[in-house]
């Protein structure tokens, strides 16, 4: 190398030109670039020589202008298309020559800089370069077209961002997904879950927390989620929407004749008089009450329970569906229907007035209570009256003569639980709350343990004995539903605790889960020998599946379902419903916790339940006026069943946080959860 040459080096991967000055040591060399400052350079740092003349470090600039007419990328393809049909390898001069008809300096140097650059057409083999084959090229081409989709599909996403945030209304992309998944996932799961690096990354260019909490105060801001978002159900695989094929066919059956009814032979109750009783807002309706005077006196008892299984089949879209489901989820701002909201609160529901398919258990009971007699029909019924709980009260209390149905119901009522509970019935009764959201307005009922809820919920025990006695007797394969029998602590015991929700509390805790299997077996808290559930087939599987066998036997038909096939959907069932159970649970406690925040100025008449841990003073709360069990720490001894009045000091929903404290009428103490 000679003093004044041209040279193209890099220095930490960058690309400068620069003047040999002069040599330093035995192999280095002084290169002065254009701004004037010297770097010592070693040959192997050199890329390019430019040869013909000499230069000074000043002639740099202009050299590069000279240089600008002839960079263009696109002429390259040309060369390309002639040296790939060749096959032969090319110099930067023989570029110069194939695409200038000359090699000068600026011809030679701006070859150069276009195979270097180049990453589609050629690729560099020692000082020369080698065309790509044209499979190569259309693969390297189609990447660069994916990457710059992405790239303009990131922009236009950071795009949509800052107009969400500015307060745009904004309609999300397809390939907008991707992140906000990745959000999604980091907000249920936290930082420990996978796939969430593009969460990260965004909530940092936002200069975010990149935490979970982050990531679920963006998804709000982007009013990707509401600011109560069910994080519980969300982290479920419990389906919100019914899939398209389904509610055509859901669509199919409200705007057509129903399919052929395969029981031929129901039985024309529509004589009776039938009752319906629910909450207010209760639009499943799937059981009714009637009261047969027979003329020899006695009292036929009718239980009338939804015939789905009308409008559907074993296997058929609505059944598979429905199982898939398991079960109608309960929150506070709705239901999750196992079927259509259409159907399930319109042909498949016992609406007043209209003529509806059932399932009717017809039973007579002896003076003790017990069942002396029953039998089981496809029906057809007309449900004459819509009642509320509070409507059935009302008549019980008024003693309403003109419908002496409600006063033998009730009568039947207290015979039946004198019979269980003689029988070794196990009943507690802790209070119970509804919570519903209405137009982001939360309203907690606590629901009364009435006389028209007892006869509701000892009217369906009684149908669900003579269901499972009905398929003992037969041999069918059904879901008996059994609980061992719980070992309480002695009587004594028990008496010394407060009569009420503390003795209930603590019975509650040595009560077993009950099972399901298809052996029947007894249930110890219903005190039934065998026991199955039947009377909610619109809103249970179970139920659905214990009508499926049932009316087919009714029929004389072989049931649908095998025993084999009946104890692999009994076991599947089982964490569906325990999964839909944990969400409702969880999404009450949410709404509980967010009521309580809306109204921190409000003081509340709490009992002590029972202790958590009482060596740290951390014991269970029943929140009287709403029936609402929580936590609180005490900083003084208390006793169980002591009541008090408490305030909230600190409460976080999301969080599952909240810390009370006492008043009393000395001062204001503090006990923190």
């Amino acid at each position: 190398m000679e003093k004044g040459t041209l040279i193209e080096f890099r220095v930490h991967g960058e690309r400068r030109l620069g003047v040999a000055d002069r040599p330093e040591g035995k192999k280095h060399w002084i290169i002065i670039d254009e701004q004037g400052s010297s770097h010592t350079i070693h040959p192997r740092q050199i890329t390019y020589e430019v040869t013909g003349q000499t230069y000074t470090p000043s002639d740099i600039p202009t050299f590069f202008q000279e240089l600008e007419p002839y960079i263009d990328p696109s002429s390259l393809e040309i060369a390309w298309e002639i040296l790939v049909e060749q096959g032969e390898t090319v110099s930067p001069q023989e570029m110069a020559m194939l695409l200038f008809s000359a090699k000068d300096s600026h011809q030679c140097y701006a070859s150069h800089l276009l195979l270097c650059d180049d990453k589609l057409y050629f690729k560099q083999k020692g000082d020369r370069y080698e065309p790509r084959s044209p499979n190569q090229v259309a693969e390297i081409k189609h990447q660069q077209q994916v990457e710059q989709q992405r790239l303009q599909e990131t922009q236009e996403f950071w795009n949509r961002v800052k107009e969400c945030l500015a307060g745009t209304v904004t309609e999300w992309h397809n390939s907008d997904r991707p992140r906000l998944d990745a959000l999604e996932r980091l907000a249920l799961n936290g930082e420990e879950t996978s796939h969430v690096t593009s969460a990260f990354e965004t909530l940092a260019t936002l200069e975010r927390p990149q935490t979970a909490s982050g990531a679920l105060e963006l998804l709000v801001d982007l009013g990707v989620w509401s600011p109560h978002e069910n994080l519980s159900l969300r982290r479920t695989q419990i389906p919100t929407q019914f899939p398209m094929q389904v509610l055509e066919v859901a669509q199919q059956l409200l705007n057509s004749q129903p399919p052929d009814d395969p029981d031929t032979n129901r039985l024309d109750l529509t004589r009776l008089k039938v009752y319906t009783i629910d909450d207010e807002s209760t639009r499943e309706i799937d059981d009714g009450l009637s009261v047969e005077f027979m003329p020899d006196g006695q009292q036929r008892l009718w239980i009338h329970i939804a015939d789905p299984t009308r409008l559907l089949s074993p296997g058929d879209e609505l059944d598979l569906e429905a199982r898939r489901r398991t079960t109608t989820v309960y929150l506070p701002t709705g239901i999750i229907p196992m079927f259509p909201s259409e159907l399930a609160t319109g042909p498949m529901s016992l609406v007043e007035g209209k003529l509806c398919c059932a399932l009717s258990f017809a039973v007579i009971l002896d003076e003790s209570g017990q069942v002396q007699d029953y039998s089981i029909h496809a029906s057809t019924i007309k449900p004459t009256y819509r009642l509320t709980y509070d409507d059935v009260d009302e008549m019980l209390h008024l003693g309403i003569t003109a419908e002496p149905e409600i006063e033998a119901l009730a009568t039947w009522t207290k015979r039946r639980k004198q019979w269980r509970d003689s029988q070794g019935a196990i009943s507690i009764y802790m209070p119970e709350s509804l919570i519903k959201v209405e137009e982001d307005e939360i309203i907690i009922k606590v629901l009364d343990d009435s006389p028209s809820r007892q006869i509701v919920a000892e009217m369906m025990i009684l149908t669900g004995e003579v269901a499972a006695r009905y398929g003992q007797a037969h041999n069918l394969a059904l879901p008996y539903r059994s609980q061992p029998q719980p070992e309480l602590p002695p009587a004594e015991e028990l008496l010394q605790l407060p009569a009420g929700a503390v003795r209930s509390c603590a019975m509650r805790r040595y009560m077993p889960r009950s099972e399901v299997s298809l052996t029947p077996a007894r249930h110890a808290s219903l005190a039934l020998e065998t026991y199955t559930q039947v009377t909610s087939p619109i809103r249970r599987y179970s139920d659905l599946l214990t009508h499926f066998q049932i009316k087919a036997h009714l029929r004389g038909e072989t049931p649908p379902f095998s025993t084999e096939q009946m104890q692999e959907m009994v076991m599947s069932l089982g964490p569906a419903v325990k999964e839909a159970s944990k969400v409702e649970r969880e999404t009450n406690r949410y709404w509980s916790l967010e009521f309580l925040r809306r109204h921190l100025d409000q003081t509340w008449q709490a009992i002590l339940l029972r202790w958590l841990r009482e060596d740290s003073n951390l014991g269970l709360l029943l929140l009287e006026e709403l029936a609402v069990e929580l936590p609180m720490r005490f900083n003084r001894n208390a006793q169980l069943g002591e009541r008090f009045t408490v305030k909230v000091a600190h409460v976080d929903p999301r969080q599952d946080i909240i810390q009370f404290q006492e008043i009393t009428d000395q001062a204001t103490e503090p006990a923190f959860s």
